[in-house]
């Protein structure tokens, strides 16, 4: 189907193409074309179904009106969610967005910023992985807006929005204290992103702060394990210390493989051993009992990061008061705990 251009309108409208690029660009007014010659031109484009070359736009204006957004995993729920928000953000300030997963796969990471970067992207909004640190710094010196989110890179200068890790860990492991429970174990991954290096610290010194002589018993599950095996390993953990009544899992995910550990030791929650997460679900809102989570606040950092984003696209001045914030996650108290 032949694509329909400026040029077709403007032999169906009886002017010069000019006059119909100048229509379209919103400027009819300002060149001192009539209303009645506007609508007609906009008539006929609209009948047409005339749709603008965007790689014409771009070269013209400098923009694409296209933002670039990495996550970690889009079938995730929190970046599924954040996703979500942020593309409505977007659509609000006239931006696209194109979406990529990462799989936490360094190399997978890195070419997607160069894909993305070669398509034209006016900024980036990315969750890392532990080695795309290079190619973000890369992006940074040739000053292309960048916002990280959910986690970043202690010492790189840029912008970045994520949940308060430690002060989320901190309120729910002291909700598990004041609920009476004193043999807490852990269990995280083994990424050693800052995000997880924040709730493992927020354990490991809240257990140290409230008890005289803790016993920290910490699983890091490998991060690519698969399903099966992660919930062996769980159940094998749960297995060897009898003695927990209380298990925080630093993501969603991996509390889920907990939930599956604790059925298939037929281990009843709260009485025989409470649960809290980090990240909320679905699941832990239908489930019987319901899952106390820490819930972090979505919509806060998604709206945040976009600002921060655009911001840099226009230039604001006062966009260093402000580039590092963190927002506080809220504890969703069910009857796991």
């Amino acid at each position: 189907m032949k694509r329909v251009s400026i040029k077709d309108i403007a032999a169906k409208a009886g002017v010069v193409p000019s006059t119909v690029s100048l229509v379209l660009n919103g400027k009819a007014r300002q060149m001192r074309i009539s209303a009645e010659l506007e609508e007609r031109v906009k008539k006929i484009a609209e009948e047409e179904g005339y749709m603008p070359n965007q790689t014409a736009v771009s070269l013209r204006t400098g923009r694409s009106k296209l933002l670039g957004l990495i996550v970690e995993d889009i079938s995730n729920v929190f970046f599924a969610s954040l996703a979500k928000i942020i593309e409505d953000k977007a659509n609000e300030r006239g931006f696209k967005i194109l979406y990529c997963s990462t799989d936490n796969d360094d190399e997978k990471g890195n070419d997607l910023i160069k894909v993305l970067h070669n398509r034209g992207v006016d900024g980036f909004l990315i969750t890392p992985s532990p080695g795309m640190q290079k190619e973000v710094s890369r992006l940074i010196a040739q000053h292309k807006p960048v916002v990280l989110m959910d986690r970043y890179f202690p010492g790189l200068s840029g912008a970045y929005v994520l949940a308060d890790n430690y002060s989320g860990v901190a309120d729910g492991m002291k909700h598990l204290l004041d609920k009476g429970y004193r043999n807490i174990g852990y269990v995280t991954n083994d990424l050693g992103q800052i995000q997880m290096i924040e709730r493992e610290k927020a354990f490991t010194d809240t257990m140290g702060r409230f008890l005289e002589a803790p016993d920290q018993k910490i699983l890091r599950l490998p991060y690519h394990v698969p399903t099966a095996e992660a919930v062996e390993m769980i159940s094998s953990f749960l297995k060897e210390n009898t003695d927990l009544d209380a298990v925080f899992f630093a993501t969603n995910y991996l509390g889920i493989f907990g939930l599956e550990s604790v059925g298939q030791l037929g281990l009843a929650v709260p009485s025989d051993l409470a649960i809290v997460c980090f990240d909320d679900h679905d699941i832990f809102r239908l489930m019987v009992p319901g899952i106390t989570c820490v819930r972090q606040p979505i919509e806060e950092i998604a709206t945040a990061a976009i600002d921060l984003l655009i911001r840099q696209l226009e230039e604001d001045e006062t966009i260093g008061e402000d580039m590092h914030q963190f927002k506080l996650p809220s504890l969703v108290i069910r009857n796991s705990t």
